[in-house]
């Protein structure tokens, strides 16, 4: 039987998630089977319950990985000294770099949270209503002292939100446009606008 192959002193649960993560973004959470998992890791579908106990486990592990992940860099960002232009700059490279480099488990984190049980579904709503909370408290301490347009805050959240979440297409269509030039328009799109 084949052994589930690690890379950088990964865990094999590590390789299973990241997998399972491909999996679910290419066949949703829906179509795909364990069967199907162990065939992506190349082991036989019992081995993979020596290290998961279920596919909905797996996609807990995913969803708050992300949603965790996100939380803690909002509120080290937020704490931090710089200005709130640099603090939304930063936000905004942080989610396009998290594109780029965990795309599949963004992925089932935006489309596939749907299908997570209680309590973990209400549980993953609160960390994505919370992350929101977060971003709409900056924006709205950037316009309370003059850094930012009197905007509604809730709005340039939507849109910042939007806009990163769009890179999916340029995940899927790989234009030619590196990864450094994708992050600097959008940072200036975003935060200074199209008009000269």
């Amino acid at each position: 039987m084949a052994k589930i192959k690690t890379r950088n002193n990964g865990t094999k649960k590590a390789v299973i998630v990241q997998h399972a993560a491909m999996l679910f973004k290419s066949k949703s959470y829906s179509a795909s089977s364990m069967r199907d998992l162990a065939e992506r890791v190349g082991v036989e579908a019992p081995s993979l319950y020596n290290h998961i106990g279920s596919k909905s486990e797996l996609l807990q592990s995913i969803c708050f990985t992300v949603g965790n992940t996100f939380i803690e860099q909002i509120e080290q960002i937020a704490n931090s000294h710089h200005s709130i232009v640099h603090k939304l700059e930063t936000i905004i490279r942080f989610h396009i770099s998290m594109m780029a480099e965990n795309f599949d488990e963004i992925y089932v984190a935006n489309h596939e949270w749907k299908h997570l049980k209680e309590p973990y579904l209400s549980d993953f709503l609160n960390i994505r209503r919370n992350y929101e909370k977060r971003l709409v408290q900056l924006i709205t301490a950037g316009i309370e002292n003059k850094e930012l347009q009197p905007i509604n805050p809730y709005v340039a959240v939507l849109t910042i939100l939007s806009a990163v979440r769009g890179l999916e297409f340029w995940q899927r269509n790989k234009k030619n446009i590196s990864r450094q030039e994708l992050e600097n328009d959008m940072v200036n799109l975003l935060l200074h606008g199209i008009i000269k």
